[in-house]
């Protein structure tokens, strides 16, 4: 069997894992899985993780360190993003890591979270060589990067605390969110995005993670969601904005039964939207390609090249 990899990457709204191997010279998944745990409900008010966060996140993790030993892999490397970063309580994750796979969790920094982004981001991806810019919108944290897409070197890199979750929480009150509350959002991104540098006209966005493909799915019309629709697709900013003016029009239950929108999702797209509305009018982009890899993806090419990753444990699934 080729070498196989496995990533998780423990997010503020979702846990996302990969397993993938080598084939020819490249990476292939040969199995990924997403669940919403909502691992940072209420932590921009409490600043701690929620014990029913907390609960869901680890029976998560439990169900991925089964498919990690059915597929074999050989390596892991296990990450946890934005809530681990701002809140006390993540020790009951990372012991619940070491306990089941026989590991420890790594919590990345703002800066290793923006590049993993930018490399896992570019990855399947045929761009010209040149700049490109890349963001993310997690629960949490908005990730802008920007590089060359070749030589992977970064000339920009910034971790911003606004996210979905955390917005919503803090801005979103009403059902549908009210206009008011709607400019608070855009209000709080255009601040947190101000020193973003300006993007040349002919310079690539490339838009990743569960907001904007969640965006550029229900622009395609999918009836359920194919990331092998939507890697790669480059979707107008205008209809993007189209969609979020869609959804934030319509209430919660509404919003549940849009083809292509998680219902898991519906509560937070809005917020998600309006933070990428915001940072796609700062940086003047008309197109965004889309897509659908991040950070796991940057972990595994971390791995191929021996930068820490351990060897799963025998104990690890006992």
């Amino acid at each position: 069997m080729n070498l196989r990899i496995a990533a998780i990457d423990i997010g503020t709204n979702t846990v996302l894992l990969l397993v993938a191997e080598e084939r020819n010279g490249q990476w292939i998944a040969v199995e990924e899985h997403a669940t919403i745990t909502r691992l940072g409900e209420h932590v921009d008010k409490t600043r701690r993780l929620a014990p029913k966060a907390i609960t869901r996140t680890n029976l998560c993790l439990d169900r991925y360190a089964e498919v990690v030993e059915r597929l074999g892999a050989t390596r892991v490397d296990i990450v946890g993003t934005s809530a681990m970063r701002d809140a006390r309580g993540g020790e009951a994750v990372r012991d619940h890591v070491a306990a089941r796979f026989g590991i420890p969790a790594r919590t990345l920094s703002g800066d290793e979270e923006a590049r993993l982004t930018f490399s896992g981001a570019l990855s399947g991806l045929s761009l010209p060589p040149g700049r490109v810019l890349v963001f993310d919108i997690g629960g949490g944290s908005t990730e802008v990067v920007g590089g060359d897409s070749h030589s992977r070197a970064i000339a920009f890199a910034a971790s911003f605390d606004i996210g979905s979750v955390r917005l919503t929480e803090r801005c979103l009150h009403h059902d549908p969110p009210i206009s008011e509350e709607q400019d608070a959002v855009l209000r709080a991104s255009d601040e947190a995005f101000a020193g973003v540098p300006d993007r040349d006209s002919g310079t690539p966005v490339v838009g990743i993670a569960g907001t904007v493909t969640t965006l550029a799915a229900i622009a395609l019309g999918l009836e359920r969601y194919d990331s092998t629709r939507v890697h790669g697709q480059a979707i107008e900013t205008r209809e993007l904005i189209e969609v979020v003016e869609r959804l934030a029009a319509a209430t919660l239950e509404e919003r549940k039964k849009i083809a292509g929108l998680d219902a898991n999702r519906a509560d937070v797209i809005v917020a998600g939207g309006l933070i990428a509305i915001s940072l796609l009018r700062r940086i003047r982009a008309e197109t965004v390609l889309i897509s659908d890899r991040g950070v796991r993806w940057g972990l595994v090419e971390q791995a191929a090249q021996s930068v820490p990753t351990r060897p799963v444990s025998p104990r690890a699934f006992t």
